[in-house]
């Protein structure tokens, strides 16, 4: 079975390529290419398993962890990681120059979700706090009103 003849490029509809390739890749003409890392968090589901790559609003298909490359237009975007049900876990911008690679590090932590560049600064805009950090705070409450407040309440 012969399959017919592809281009080098895919055709960039819209505001971002939903191809993404597992090698590095030449920017076009007139285009950048964005670079993701993303690893698999402490979590027993890997974030990226479960998590949704979005730049400009648009679902880019990542298929796991690893640092993976598409190519978009230049400008100013907005990148970000969501949840299976769509709550942000990292945001951050970007400004895309035309012919550059540009590389975004999205790091699950045990405490705080962070993005970094390609230089190692972090650029989280906004970093929800890990399940783990959500889950001490929601026992530390719990703990508090229960044997706290409920307490006193009993002995009595």
């Amino acid at each position: 079975m012969s399959y017919p003849p592809h281009s080098a490029y895919p055709p960039v509809p819209g505001a971002v390529t939903p191809l993404v390739y597992p090698h590095p890749i030449p920017p076009p003409p007139g285009y950048a290419v964005l670079a993701v890392s993303v690893n698999r968090g402490p979590y027993i589901v890997p974030v990226p398993s479960t998590g949704k790559l979005k730049i400009d609003g648009q679902t880019v298909p990542i298929p796991g962890e690893g640092t993976w490359y598409l190519v978009i237009p230049p400008g100013p975007h907005d990148v970000r990681y969501t949840d299976f049900m769509g709550i942000p876990l990292v945001t951050t911008s970007l400004a895309a120059q035309p012919g550059a690679t540009h590389q975004l590090s999205f790091r699950f932590g045990v405490w705080r979700n962070r993005v970094h560049d390609g230089h190692g600064a972090d650029v989280t805009r906004f970093g929800l706090w890990s399940n783990y950090t959500i889950l001490v705070l929601v026992f530390a409450v719990f703990g508090l009103v229960c044997c706290g407040l409920l307490a006193p309440l009993a002995a009595s």
